[in-house]
């Protein structure tokens, strides 16, 4: 009898052992494709990385400063032409820490010709007002002499404005504007000076001057959907400088001097302008009546 229970219990024993070696089997089994699952199913919950925004982050961004750029050089315009800053003392003239200066760019190539000089001097820019205004530094006063003149002419050298103007009360940048008879037309190139006479009891006395070009242009369609789609006048400012509109981005921006004279914003942004023009000098210098 006891041999046969032994008989059973060995019996029982293997009979266990193969169920517990199928248990582990089928549970290996049944773990492994659930691993392998979740494994797949991880990169797809994986955050990916934020690609950036497209858009236009050039000088027409709110928070850039205007950098001017020059346009390609008008076919009109005389390859030697203009005067940034009055020369030297002369005719009683006295002598100034800062020349008289037009707030002009300057657009000078040392290119050789064969008589080994420069051949492409331009002082001017564009614009697209029908009257636009002109700005200068200058560092006499009232004291010296009772008024500056400026000229106006066409291409034919003919006057079209010519008026007094009367220094300010203190050194300072000063604008001039065209009058209501006076107009400027559409491609057409004209040349301004800036004359301010130290001795005005003598008749052939040489004034310190400044001159320059001036072109009038129409806005093409991209440009004008920029300046549409702009949210602030500093920003149209910008755009003007980026696209090479000289004297409209200086005049919006002067007017936002003068409207907020405190703003530190719009006075950063004079600065800009005028040093990416190499105008260093005069960046700091108020604007005066």
């Amino acid at each position: 009898m006891s041999r046969d229970i032994y008989t059973f219990v060995l019996v029982a024993s293997r009979n266990m052992k193969c169920m517990l070696t199928i248990v582990l089997i089928l549970s290996s089994l049944t773990y492994y494709p659930a691993k392998v699952t979740a494994q797949t199913k991880q990169p797809a919950m994986t955050k990916q990385p934020v690609q950036p925004t497209k858009g236009n982050t050039s000088s027409q961004g709110r928070n850039s400063r205007p950098v001017f750029v020059l346009p390609k050089t008008p076919a009109q315009l005389s390859p030697i032409s203009g005067r940034r800053t009055g020369m030297g003392s002369r005719d009683n003239c006295p002598a100034v820490t800062t020349a008289l200066t037009a707030l002009v760019p300057l657009r000078e190539e040392q290119k050789l010709s064969k008589t080994d000089k420069p051949i492409l001097r331009i002082v001017g820019g564009l614009t697209t007002s029908e009257r636009p205004t002109f700005w200068f530094y200058v560092p006499y006063t009232q004291e010296l002499t009772a008024s500056a003149e400026f000229i106006l002419q066409d291409s034919a050298q003919n006057d079209i404005y010519r008026n007094a103007i009367a220094l300010p009360q203190k050194p300072g940048i000063i604008g001039v504007s065209l009058p209501s008879n006076t107009s400027l037309q559409v491609w057409k190139t004209y040349h301004w000076y800036l004359k301010v006479p130290c001795n005005q009891q003598q008749t052939a006395s040489v004034p310190i001057y400044v001159e320059g070009d001036i072109q009038r242009v129409n806005l093409d369609s991209r440009m004008m959907q920029q300046l549409q789609t702009a949210v602030n006048p500093q920003q149209k400012v910008a755009i003007y400088a980026q696209e090479g509109i000289w004297f409209d981005s200086l005049t919006m921006l002067a007017q936002l001097r003068q409207k907020n004279p405190h703003d530190a914003s719009v006075a950063e942004d004079w600065q800009s302008l005028l040093r990416s023009v190499n105008l260093d000098n005069v960046s700091t210098a108020p604007l005066v009546k």
